[in-house]
């Protein structure tokens, strides 16, 4: 079992930056993978971000790429994602997932574990 508790969330202006951070508790970190997910009022939870096992791969959704950057310690037992330039409709509900692997995985099926979420209003 992991447990995933995210933070960093809070009011940006349009254009500013946020850095969200997610620590685990329970088994090995380096033994999941990591991805950042994000849910919109009204809207289905959407890929952002996911990065492997050892943090020399990751991926991004389309909207986000050059602008959101996701990253792992595994010494810490943590995963971040900085976010720069944000915009209005990055505004959503950001949670971390994991799972276990060693590549990425885009899909939201693949995951077993997920945060609270940490709420992101971007203000225009």
């Amino acid at each position: 079992q992991v447990q995933l508790v995210e933070s960093g969330g809070g009011l940006v202006q349009a254009g500013g930056s946020l850095r969200l951070s997610c620590v685990a508790s329970g088994r090995t970190f380096s033994s999941y993978v990591l991805g950042w997910f994000r849910q919109a009022p009204g809207m289905e939870r959407e890929f952002v971000a996911a990065i492997n096992w050892s943090g020399a791969t990751a991926y991004y959704a389309d909207s986000v790429k050059g602008r959101f950057t996701i990253s792992r310690d595994n010494a810490k037992n943590t995963v971040y994602l900085q976010m720069n330039g944000l915009k209005p409709e990055d505004t959503a509900v950001y949670y971390c997932a994991a799972a276990e692997g060693t590549y990425y995985y885009i899909s939201i099926h693949k995951y077993t574990y997920w945060g609270q979420g940490t709420q992101v209003p971007v203000a225009s």
